[in-house]
């Protein structure tokens, strides 16, 4: 697999995965010892909890989510990105109501992709700076 396949194998997480909630998609991209690194402390860090965080936080509070990607870099079998979740905020947000606004969650992750699959995940995002904002309102 070379580093254009391994980008797109990210895209697709990102498009069917992320953006339209495809649980088959997720079950094809995601390798069964998967490990997220980056699950916050007492989440579960394996693949359930990853699809958990998309499926059952941010989804159901964000509605018309969309991943904008804008940078990608691959070096051997890890694949860097640098990307927005966007939507408007039209469920409650980790115990935040509905503000109705639109809130964007700028993320970078670094996923190994290994024979096409998500095996472990690395990432950073400004979740708790949206949230601060969203309380603040």
């Amino acid at each position: 697999m070379d580093n254009h396949a391994r980008k797109e194998v990210v895209k697709r997480f990102n498009k069917e995965v992320i953006e339209e909630g495809n649980r088959a998609s997720f079950e094809a991209l995601m390798n069964t010892r998967f490990i997220n690194h980056s699950a916050p402390p007492g989440t579960a860090n394996d693949a359930e909890g990853m699809w958990n965080t998309f499926q059952h936080m941010l989804r159901p509070a964000l509605s018309d989510l969309q991943v904008q990607i804008h940078d990608q870099l691959c070096e051997g079998e890890k694949v860097t990105t640098r990307k927005s979740i966007t939507g408007k905020h039209t469920g409650t947000l980790l115990g935040i109501a509905a503000t109705r606004k639109s809130i964007s969650i700028d993320v970078i992750d670094i996923v190994h992709v290994q024979d096409g699959r998500y095996l472990e995940h690395w990432g950073i995002n400004t979740l708790s700076a949206v949230l601060a904002q969203l309380r603040a309102h």
